[in-house]
């Protein structure tokens, strides 16, 4: 089965997890038939210049520029319209895929042809690829997923490989502040997608403290409010589901310090 990768690159990645992120996709033991790498707005010359060179030795490589920053959302939606295959497999720019990767995904298609989206479970690093301080692993099956969904994003966005189609069918990426990706998970929910993760750890995410910096404050809290008012409203969770969710997040995000968010991310939401 044929199949593309889609990557966003901004001006704050650094040229050297991009590279390592790249490298990755193109160490796997299945190797993509083409990679859209779509480059959100001005980026550092350095960065510039080893996308090309990439670029001039892979040709199955395609460099989207876009002349303004417009952030994930939009970005991976410009990016998904190049990509030729039905199967698009997502990869952050400074992270690392495990070399099986892609391999272990496109034999989940070949066995359920009924499978929109498969994800896979994260470790989570620091600094170094080996300074891993936590996993993240998501439940497995359809239905397990499909109610996992009505708290938490029941997929690690940047492992996930699924069926072109079926995303656009439901609008495709959007743009919603830091969660896009459980904004497009819930439209496919609501249009009667099939899911899977594989039990597998296949993705090496980088983390620092501004992972956790990110998941605080007020913008983030409204952010996900409007998550939950959007399921409220298509039903898809309870009254008591809102107010639940709702209050987790205000505590998590608006009343706890830094540090204890750290704590609390790696030491009980983690393995």
């Amino acid at each position: 089965m044929k199949f593309s990768v889609l990557m966003s690159v901004y001006k704050n990645d650094r040229v050297a997890h991009v590279k390592q992120a790249i490298d990755s996709i193109i160490n796997q033991t299945v190797k993509p038939d083409e990679i859209v790498i779509v480059i959100d707005g001005k980026v550092p010359d350095a960065t510039e210049y080893e996308l090309k060179q990439y670029q001039n030795i892979f040709n199955f490589m395609k460099l989207v520029w876009l002349p303004v920053n417009v952030g994930l959302g939009a970005a991976l939606r410009e990016g998904l319209q190049y990509c030729s295959h039905e199967l698009v497999a997502r990869m952050d720019s400074d992270d690392i895929s495990m070399p099986t990767r892609f391999e272990k995904q496109l034999e989940c298609f070949g066995n359920n042809e009924e499978i929109s989206l498969v994800g896979t479970n994260i470790s989570e690093f620091i600094c170094y690829s080996d300074n891993i301080v936590s996993y993240r692993k998501v439940p497995l099956e359809d239905q397990d997923i499909k109610r996992y969904m009505k708290t938490r994003s029941p997929f690690n966005h940047m492992s996930v490989m699924f069926k072109k189609s079926d995303v656009e069918k439901c609008g495709s990426y959007m743009h919603w502040y830091l969660n896009e990706d459980y904004y497009l998970w819930i439209r496919m929910f609501l249009a009667g997608c099939t899911f899977a993760n594989l039990n597998e750890t296949l993705v090496n995410v980088r983390i620092n403290e501004d992972t956790f910096r990110r998941r605080g404050g007020w913008s983030y809290f409204l952010t996900q409010k409007r998550i939950f008012d959007f399921m409220l409203k298509n039903k898809m969770i309870n009254i008591f589901d809102y107010f639940y969710n709702n209050s987790v997040r205000f505590v998590t995000r608006l009343m706890l310090p830094n540090k204890v968010r750290k704590w609390l991310y790696i030491k009980l939401l983690r393995g």
